[in-house]
Formats: structure tokens, sequence, C-alpha cells
């Protein structure tokens, strides 16, 4: 297991609490100590597939650069994350990617470990915090088109199951925009699967702002 990995699991275990808590948070330093410069908090692990499968379209290698992105596991797990990676804990600068329907919880949460005070949307930003409308996968399809996000999917032989996806009836009459954006979300795995293939077909051109900015940012 890399290093990297090893960091993300005992921020993961110091996070939660609990018994392992105290050695994990002890791994978690003395992994830090060891080249981490920046940890960017996002909230699944499809969000981090696509951040790094950008930084390697722009040549870059975000773990040899110690920039650690690590999944929440759920948006509303950020305060826990932060506890431990900011001020209270290892005190690394910070970054993050959320939706439009967390960024409160980001915002409450960055306020109280001392980040920020009455913080706005473009305040988020300065932090390094960017905010997704409606989320990641909502963003890609827009940025690729439907026409475009359909091509991807046909790639990865799935037009099949997307069609059959499509003719269910609760589907029927939803726009393709959002028939894409749920198929992503049907079976455990997939969204992390076209975060990679959407991100893989991009127009460097076209790249959602927040994704754009985050990387920028790092």
């Amino acid at each position: 297991m890399d290093e990297l990995k090893r960091f993300r699991l005992a921020l993961v275990a110091w996070a939660a609490g609990g018994a392992r808590a105290d050695a994990a948070a002890a791994v978690a330093r003395e992994l830090a100590g060891g080249g981490v410069r920046t940890i960017v908090l996002v909230e699944g692990s499809s969000d981090q597939v696509a951040l790094e499968a950008l930084a390697t379209r722009h040549g870059r290698d975000l773990g040899a650069e110690g920039v650690a992105v690590v999944p929440l596991g759920g948006a509303t797990n950020i305060g826990r994350f932060l506890d431990v990676c900011g001020p209270p804990g290892l005190g690394l600068p910070l970054a993050g990617l959320c939706d439009i329907g967390e960024e409160r919880h980001f915002r409450r949460h960055l306020e109280r470990v001392g980040l920020g005070s009455g913080l706005t949307h473009a305040g988020l930003e300065t932090l390094g915090f960017q905010v997704c409308v409606a989320d990641l996968e909502d963003e890609l399809i827009r940025a690729l088109g439907a026409e475009g996000v359909q091509q991807v999917i046909d790639a990865q032989g799935e037009m099949r199951p997307f069609r059959t996806f499509q003719g269910q009836p609760a589907q029927r009459e939803r726009p393709v925009e959002h028939q894409l954006r749920r198929f992503m979300g049907t079976h455990s795995g997939r969204k992390a699967l076209y975060a990679q293939a959407l991100v893989a077909h991009l127009d460097l051109e076209r790249v959602p702002q927040p994704l754009e900015r985050l990387l920028t940012h790092v």
C-alpha cells in the first residue's frame, strides 16, 4: 500500500473517532510530515477520480506533488475532517469541492474551525473550496453535452443498459440530461467510472469551472 493511500485511511479512521482514533492520528501526522503539503476534501470517490484524471491530462501527478485528495464519504462528514485536517488537527492548507446543496455545511464548519467568517460563495472560492451546480455529474454532462456523454456510454459498452433505463416509467418523460445523471448513480462504482471517462473525453477548453479552478488552486 502506498503512503498516500495509508494517509487517507488514517485520516478516515481518525475522523471516525473511537478506540482507533489516537493511533490513526499518530500515523496521519507521521505520513503528513513526509511530504503532504495540501489536503483536498471532496464529497466522494468520483470527485477524487475526476480531479486526479484532469490533473493527469495536464501532465500533473497530484500525489507526487504532495496533494492528497480525500473523499469524505458524504458532505455531512466535512466537520469531522476539518477537525483532523484543519487548524484543530494537522493544520495543513486545505481546498475542496462540494455540491451546491451542501455548500452551507462547508461554510458553517470552515467558519467553526477558524477558516473564515461570514463566508460567501466568493469567500469559499478564495479559500480554495469550489461549488458544483448541481453536482459534478451535472457539470460534466453540461460540459460534454448529452450526445457526447452518450458516446462515452457507448464506448463503455453500456448503451443497451442506458436505453433500458430510459424506458423505465419513472424516466420516460424526463430530459435526457436528467436520465444520464441518474443512470450514473444506479450501480456502485459507476459514478467513479464515468467521472474518469468523461474527463478523459473533455475538450480542455470546456472543463467545468469548479473542477478547473480547484486544480489551478492546488
